[in-house]
């Protein structure tokens, strides 16, 4: 589903400052769930901006299906995409009702005022879809986002980022401002939406509990590179938190050096 080939990218080219994120790097994912991890600077946010169109790569070629999508831009791989923020804001739109929030999601890619927003035809629908999150959010249709709590703001906007049936789904430490109770409850929501149409998805995470609950594949990079390729039960949460932590104490003894 999400192919990745020969990716080369830089930052700060041709300047004292001039630092390679990834060199050559190769990457296939099939159907399910692969998380990603790494510590702070290894390339996994620089991956999912290179995959959705946000950063553009200085070389290689990024394929989602049967589509190479590296000439195009970002608002153009949209339509195969649905991307979820680590902050609950960033995909929904707080001074908007949930109807109205529903409505824009449901006309992605298409061209629309917000006179002519809803279709009052598509409110049911968005009610039955509403339901699948049991949180109540169906009747509270006139609630603007902006007095939603956190956990409701983020299972919202993965609700309307799987709403047009994207070909993959980039999930970016979408939990990681959640406290650990909403988390648990979020990342159940995201098992169930993801099995339900069966998106690809790749997630970013810095909880290994998470990556190895959730995930049907754990990948770990180290500066661009990938150190640890797992399938589900092939690692236990203790041998990957052993390694995210020996990793953490070499870079930093490398940075002392």
């Amino acid at each position: 589903m999400l192919n990745i080939v020969n990716l080369n990218k830089k930052f700060n080219r041709g300047t004292p400052f001039e630092k390679t994120i990834f060199h050559d790097f190769n990457l296939a994912l099939e159907e399910g769930t692969t998380a990603l991890i790494g510590s702070n600077g290894c390339g996994k946010s620089t991956l999912l901006n290179l995959v959705s169109g946000r950063l553009k790569a200085d070389s290689g070629r990024i394929e989602i299906g049967d589509r190479d999508v590296s000439p195009l831009k970002e608002e153009e791989r949209s339509e195969m995409l649905g991307i979820v923020h680590q902050n609950p804001s960033m995909g929904v739109a707080p001074s908007l009702t949930i109807l109205e929030n529903m409505a824009i999601a449901d006309k992605k890619n298409e061209k629309f005022t917000l006179r002519k927003l809803i279709r009052k035809n598509r409110i049911g629908d968005y009610q039955e879809l509403l339901k699948t999150l049991d949180l109540g959010l169906e009747n509270q249709l006139s609630t603007k986002i902006k007095y939603l709590s956190g956990g409701q703001r983020q299972s919202l906007s993965l609700l309307m980022a799987t709403m047009k049936h994207p070909r993959l789904l980039l999930l970016d430490e979408h939990t990681a401002a959640l406290d650990p109770k909403t988390s648990k409850v979020v990342m159940d929501k995201t098992k169930n939406l993801i099995k339900n149409k069966e998106i690809t998805t790749l997630m970013v995470t810095h909880d290994m509990r998470d990556a190895v609950e959730y995930a049907d594949r754990i990948i770990m990079l180290d500066r661009g590179k990938i150190i640890l390729d797992k399938r589900k039960g092939e690692i236990t949460e203790t041998d990957l938190y052993d390694m995210y932590k020996d990793l953490l104490i070499r870079l930093e003894k490398e940075e002392l050096e």
